[in-house]
Order: structure tokens, then C-alpha cells, then sequence
């Protein structure tokens, strides 16, 4: 394997460790190793979201920055009299990119090995073997031969099930393969931008923040605005790329190493304008790339934040990614550093001044 740096170390420690909706511990605290070390204090709320402050000016405005700790995974929910394992989807799950593959379950007793598996295509009538096969007919195999014997290496209901997938630096260093981009790239800007402000003055109150079951609903999201009140708010994520054999143009545009993406439209939040516009001024201006992307269908954390209290401007600032909510997902490492340096800027002018003029304009 290749030697990773300081930045690739970190993104392999957020993506290698477990955490769906529900069970974000595991990520939280490595989250937390690194952005104490930027922070002024940090504290989890009653959810589970992780939650750093860096004072600039303490009576600034207070200012917002969130990626979700949770990943797409799966539940135990029973053990049949043969040891296999049924399970529950926990967040979205396209079934066409679940069969064979390798999956974790983290029990008490330690983490258990497994495979999901169907009834094999040989004995299918031919018309059965064309269609997919659905996600209530799969299941898991932890190579046990009775329940008894999967209840002894430690498997119960409740548990949670993760992809299995090694970080892996690409022939093209700077492409990027991983499980659980979605959305761990979010929580590494805040850890950077945070890093990027240590010993600046900045004119306001930063908060990076990772929050919880973000695919399940956007839930630790709210409870952190809640704590929160911030003035202003980005949510971090990935996007949709469109640069893969059979897209067009028209279903999705934004590519790979052009910048991270400016979000105008999703189904959980019209872009704040005013932000809008303060972001892509200041990239225009230090020649920092960026794209316009609009997503009918999903949301961000964004979506919860923006209507909080009695609102908060927000901005969805995405990382173009391809093969999300699957085992390995690929994105850009200049996208990632676009980002970071791009809401680093951002914050730096978000003094009282320019968020009065943004918020009531």
C-alpha cells in the first residue's frame, strides 16, 4: 500500500470505521480525535452529534459547519434455526449493489464476518434469473450452522451491519476509494476547516459539527441547530457525478476534480440566495473552481438546519462522488481541498456586518 500523508491518514481512519444511523460512536470518536485539537471545547448532544467550537470573536455571529457521521448499512433483525441472519436496510440501499458482498457485524463480543447471499441463479427458472433479486429475499452468512451457533460468536437483533471496504489510494493518487465517503468527506472539511482557522483571526463563533442519521431523516441535524441557534449554516456532503458511461448532461453535469458543488435545489431545501451568492463571489474571486448542481429527489443536513429556530441561511456545498450508497464510492482530493479552502474563505467574511446584510435583504 501506498504511504498516505497527514490528510489521507485521517480519511482513512473516518471512512475504515463503523457507524450506521443509530450507532455513530465509533465514528464520533475518531471525528473527535482529530478536531479537538482545533476546538475550543467540544460536547455531543443528547443525540449523539459531535459538536466543536472555535471562538474568533465571541460575540460574532455564529456559523455552522456539518457532515454526517452515519453511513448506509443494516440491522439484524432475526436468526433463523439455521444460522443465516435476516436484516433491515438503515438508510437507501439500491438492491442491484448488494449481492456477494462483504459485510461486518459489530457485536458485543467483537466484530463477525459475513457474505449476503440469495438463492443461487443455477436453480432459477430462466425468467426469474433476468429480474433483481429483491432485498427481503437476501440474507447473511456468518458461516454458522444453527442460530445457537450465531448467537455464540455474538450476533443478536439490533445489531448493526456495515460494507466492508479497505481505503485504497488509486493508480491516479489523487482519485480516492472508500466505503462511507457519504458521508465522512463531510466530516474531514469540518476537521480542516477548523484546522485552516487555528491561529487566524476570524470575526465569529465556527462550529464543526458531525452530526447523526442523517440518512434516516436528517435527525441529528436538528437536534444540533437546536443547540446550536447558528446564524448561518453549510451542510457538507457528497454529490451526484456525472461522469460515468451512460449519464447525460441533462440527468447530472457536474465531473470529478472541477470543484466542489454549489447546491441550488434539492427536495429538502431551496438554496439561501444571499449565501449563494457571498460563496461564489469569493471562489470567483481567489480563483478557487466550483459547479452548480441541482438534485430533485434527497437532501442534505441543510434541510433540517436551514428551518430551525426561526431559520437559518444555509447552503449545501457538495463533493461530486460516484458510486454512493454502496460498498466503495470514488471521489477527487482536489475537490476535498477546494472545499476546505473555499468555506475557509467564506467564514473570514462572515462578520456581523455581512450576515445582518445576507439574512434580511
Amino acid at each position: 500500500m501506498k504511504k498516505l500523508d497527514e490528510t489521507l491518514t485521517m480519511l482513512k481512519d473516518l471512512t475504515d470505521a463503523k457507524g450506521i444511523p443509530g450507532n455513530e460512536r465509533e465514528v464520533r470518536d475518531v471525528m473527535k480525535k482529530y478536531i479537538t485539537n482545533y476546538s475550543d471545547e467540544v460536547v455531543t448532544d443528547n443525540l449523539g452529534s459531535l459538536i466543536a467550537k472555535k471562538v474568533g470573536q465571541e460575540n460574532g455571529p455564529k456559523i455552522m459547519i456539518a457532515g454526517h457521521l452515519d453511513e448506509v448499512g443494516f440491522m439484524v433483525t432475526q436468526i433463523d434455526d439455521k444460522g443465516f441472519i435476516r436484516f433491515q436496510t438503515v438508510g437507501g440501499w439500491w438492491s442491484q449493489v448488494m449481492l456477494a458482498q462483504r459485510v461486518t457485524i459489530v457485536t458485543k463480543k467483537g466484530d463477525v464476518t459475513g457474505v449476503i447471499g440469495s438463492k443461487p441463479p443455477h436453480i432459477l427458472p430462466p425468467e426469474a434469473r433476468k429480474k433483481p433479486v429483491d432485498i427481503k429475499d437476501m440474507f447473511i452468512d456468518v458461516g454458522a450452522s444453527s442460530r445457537e451457533e450465531a448467537m455464540e460468536f455474538g450476533v443478536k437483533p439490533g445489531d448493526q451491519i456495515v460494507p466492508y471496504f479497505e481505503f485504497t489510494v488509486m493508480n491516479n493518487e489523487k482519485m480516492l476509494l472508500a466505503k462511507a465517503w457519504d458521508n465522512r468527506i463531510g466530516c474531514a472539511i469540518a476537521i480542516d476547516v477548523l484546522k485552516n482557522l487555528k491561529d487566524t483571526d476570524h470575526p465569529n463563533i465556527v462550529y464543526g459539527v458531525g452530526t447523526v442519521q442523517e440518512e434516516v431523516g436528517l435527525r441529528g441535524a436538528r437536534t444540533s441547530a437546536n443547540l446550536i441557534q447558528p446564524d448561518i449554516a453549510f451542510g457538507v456532503d457528497v454529490g451526484i457525478a456525472g461522469d460515468t458511461p451512460g449519464i447525460s448532461e441533462k440527468e447530472a453535469a457536474s465531473k470529478m476534480g472541477h470543484g466542489p458543488q454549489i447546491i441550488l435545489y434539492d427536495a429538502s431545501m431551496v438554496s439561501h440566495k444571499g449565501l449563494r451568492d457571498l460563496v461564489t463571489d469569493t471562489a470567483d474571486e481567489l480563483n478557487i473552481p466550483y459547479q452548480f448542481d441541482a438534485i430533485a429527489g434527497g437532501g442534505t443536513d441543510s434541510g433540517a438546519i436551514h428551518i430551525s429556530a426561526n431559520g437559518v441561511p444555509a447552503l449545501s456545498i457538495t463533493i461530486a462522488t460516484r458510486y454512493i450508497h454502496s460498498h466503495a464510492a470514488m471521489l477527487h482530493r482536489d475537490d476535498y481541498e477546494h472545499a476546505v479552502k473555499l468555506i475557509t474563505e467564506v467564514v473570514k467574511r462572515l462578520d456581523r456586518d455581512t450576515v445582518n446584510k445576507i439574512t434580511f435583504e
